[in-house]
């Protein structure tokens, strides 16, 4: 019966959180880091703090919704929620909270925020204070694994779950996912893919250098102490957008627009996944063409164009990403797993081969709640290691190897992608120059 279940574990997307007051009370609702709240505090904070400080200090990607950026944003305008705050919690450490009363923060989460330091595993104190907000509304973090007690009586009652204890699993969505790669090795790497694709690789100690402020990547927590080594790509958020716009007009689902771009003609158009235009515009495929046309390019008509463009630029950012990770962290990617939903995208995972000349290794396409049932699994002593864990993963779950299959017009493709102004590859090409 349910009354047997042992323990739960909570993970999500990273950055958000809530305000308490000092009796515990959440102060207004948290809002998702894709609202214009934090509009230009990234470039304000910076021209105060400065980029290189700010980075040595915590080794995270510089992206305008960190956590940081949306603390100095609520200072900024005087948010009455910031006077009254006596605690900060991120979005799993809130729903822990209401589970069980505890108030913690989890290691993999704090990582996020752009306001921890990874090596002396503590908060910054002195960005803290750049803020004008005190250290104190922070918790220490607690590592991955660690119970964090049963549930609140009330919760349990109401649930019929009377010996259910919840803990603090690896709550970072993508710190879980990796937890649940098949394989750890020095040469691979890994694209957890989704609305964002999160692509790096697994290290023991984080890269904190020029090079990696230089191409922007960032040092998040990883399950057992490892760092993630990666950078944030836009991922399928093109695709989800581009589908929310034509569903006033025709509810297309995921495997008809991936058919879609399957029969339509290669490398029609090449974008920057990353550009601000994509963002949250009101109109994806608008954005798209207005794009397009900025750069020079002829505009797509049919949703199979606008799909299989995403796909193949996707595919080309992943593998500029990976010649910059050979570059920053010298370490050669020989093949690529991607995990998570976006596994699913058999197109995507070819034109993923084919653009980075590396094997893809596909699967699990639900290694987010994978990697959190194995820290579980971990707190209750059923599985000692991470090594232990990916061991489990391998024997639980198929996986799928794609070959690449060199092809001039995506050479051409990448060049025109290298090319595209105003990008972030573009300034790198001009500052190699």
């Amino acid at each position: 019966g349910a009354s047997g279940l042992e323990s739960l574990a909570v993970d999500t997307w990273g950055v958000d959180f809530g305000l308490l007051a000092r009796d515990g009370t959440l102060l207004g609702l948290p809002l998702s880091y894709r609202d214009l709240r934090a509009h230009g505090a990234m470039d304000e904070f910076v021209r105060k703090v400065g980029r290189e400080t700010i980075y040595e200090a915590t080794g995270i990607q510089f992206l305008p919704f960190n956590s940081l950026f949306q603390l100095f944003s609520m200072a900024r305008d005087r948010s009455p929620l910031l006077e009254t705050a006596a605690r900060l919690l991120f979005m799993p450490d809130l729903f822990n909270f209401f589970l069980t009363g505890r108030q913690a923060t989890e290691y993999t989460i704090a990582s996020t925020s752009q306001l921890f330091d990874p090596r002396a595993m503590r908060w910054r104190e002195d960005l803290f204070e750049a803020l004008g907000i005190p250290p104190g509304i922070a918790l220490d973090p607690v590592a991955p694994g660690t119970v964090l007690g049963p549930l609140l009586e009330s919760v349990a009652a109401e649930a019929g779950l009377p010996s259910t204890r919840v803990v603090a699993t690896a709550s970072h969505d993508t710190a879980a996912a990796v937890a649940a790669m098949p394989a750890a090795d020095a040469n691979g790497a890994f694209i957890s893919s989704g609305t964002w694709s999160c692509l790096g690789i697994e290290i023991p100690a984080p890269i904190i250098s020029r090079a990696s402020l230089a191409h922007n990547f960032t040092n998040e927590g990883g399950a057992a102490g490892t760092i993630r080594f990666l950078k944030n790509v836009m991922g399928l958020w093109l695709v989800q957008g581009c589908r929310k716009s034509w569903a006033r007009r025709c509810a297309y689902d995921y495997p008809e627009l991936t058919a879609l771009a399957e029969a339509a003609p290669p490398f029609r158009a090449v974008i920057d996944p990353d550009a601000a235009d994509f963002m949250n515009p009101p109109d994806m495929p608008e954005a798209i063409n207005a794009f397009l046309r900025r750069t020079g390019q002829a505009p797509l008509e049919t949703p199979g164009e606008f799909i299989r463009s995403i796909l193949e630029s996707l595919a080309l950012k992943y593998r500029y990403v990976i010649e910059e990770i050979g570059r920053v962290a010298g370490r050669a990617v020989e093949r690529v797993h991607i995990i998570g939903g976006g596994s699913r995208n058999e197109l995507l995972n070819r034109l993923t081969a084919d653009a980075t000349g590396r094997p893809v290794i596909a699967g699990p396409a639900e290694a987010t709640s994978t990697g959190n049932i194995l820290i579980q699994l971990q707190a209750a002593g059923a599985v000692r290691s991470l090594a232990e864990m990916r061991a489990v993963v391998r024997e639980s779950f198929p996986v799928r190897t794609y070959l690449p299959r060199p092809s001039p017009d995506g050479k051409d493709a990448y060049r025109r992608f290298l090319e595209l102004p105003g990008t972030a590859a573009a300034e790198a090409l001009e500052g190699r120059a």
